[in-house]
Parts: C-alpha cells; structure tokens; sequence
C-alpha cells in the first residue's frame, strides 16, 4: 500500500493509471477505464503509473 510519509510516497499506488489529455491536464483512471479525477494543477500525479492513451472502458 502506498503511503505518504514525510512528504514522500512510499510504493506505488496500485490499479490506477494516468493519461495526459490534448488540454494538458492529467486523468487518473482504474484499471478498467474509469475515470476517478482530473487533476487541476500543473504535472502529473504522484506514484500513479503513466499511460500513452487512456484505458479502454470494460464491456464497450
């Protein structure tokens, strides 16, 4: 499990996955194409594995 300690992630934060949109902000998707936020601030998340193109949706 991940966690923040002292200002640092320690791990990785599984099952999610990010993407950077045309508009520059960077999305955090589950595994299965879900989108969980959009992140509002410059750079990507932290700890989350980076994609080239988002996932698939499950079932489409």
């Amino acid at each position: 499990m991940a966690k923040n300690i002292g200002g640092r992630r320690a791990g990785a934060v599984t099952n999610r996955v990010q993407f950077e949109t045309p508009g520059g902000t960077y999305v955090k998707t589950d595994r299965l194409g879900v989108i969980i936020s959009v992140k509002k601030s410059p750079g990507p998340y932290r700890g989350v594995a980076k994609v080239s193109a988002p996932p698939k949706p499950a079932g489409r």
